[in-house]
């Protein structure tokens, strides 16, 4: 016999699955994962009961007046302004959904299906302007509407993006000269 078939018929073939420690390691993995989500999801909910001093969030009043604009498109979570990765929870303000947004005279109203809808006074505006991202969620530069309310005692930043994107700055001139024109009608007063 040669040297090599001598050791090809010594060779045993090796055992190819070690059924019980794959199936433990799997279960193992299992574990870890639903683990990671559990703790994720107390997070989220800690972080609802640290922000539980934010006022319950208004409601679109029975008369707003015609619209100014609306939209469509998604809603992607609240920050406190100037913060962009401290989002915000408290009363469904950071769960991302789809959204129609109107403008009126009374303010925006932001109505979002599966989610909270909510309403923005228009004396509560401050600033729109465009950005490029806000708390997990990174476009392209002027890529996302970012709205400035007051809300309590708080600035929140709200991001939203449009289904035509073209239309942001058309919004952003029209909240800021509302903002304008609101804030010298109060000055006159």
């Amino acid at each position: 016999m040669t040297p090599v078939l001598w050791l090809a018929a010594e060779k045993e073939s090796a055992q190819v699955t070690d059924w019980a420690a794959r199936i433990g390691w799997v279960v193992g993995l299992a574990l870890f994962v639903a683990l990671v989500y559990w703790l994720m999801r107390e997070g989220w909910k800690w972080r609802g009961t640290l922000q539980g001093d934010l006022p319950e969030l208004p409601t679109t009043p029975d008369e707003t007046g015609p619209a100014r604009l609306t939209t469509s498109g998604r809603y992607h979570g609240s920050t406190t302004a100037g913060q962009w990765l401290d989002r915000i929870v408290a009363h469904g303000l950071g769960t991302r959904s789809r959204a129609e947004l109107t403008l009126t005279d009374a303010g925006l109203d932001v109505v979002r299906p599966g989610a909270s809808d909510f309403f923005v006074p228009a004396a509560q505006l401050r600033e729109a302007r465009l950005d490029k991202g806000i708390a997990g969620k990174v476009l392209t530069e002027g890529g996302l509407l970012v709205v400035t309310w007051e809300h309590g005692d708080r600035l929140i930043d709200s991001g939203f993006r449009s289904d035509h994107a073209a239309e942001h700055n058309e919004w952003v001139e029209a909240i800021n000269s509302m903002i304008e024109t609101n804030s010298r009608e109060g000055a006159e007063r």
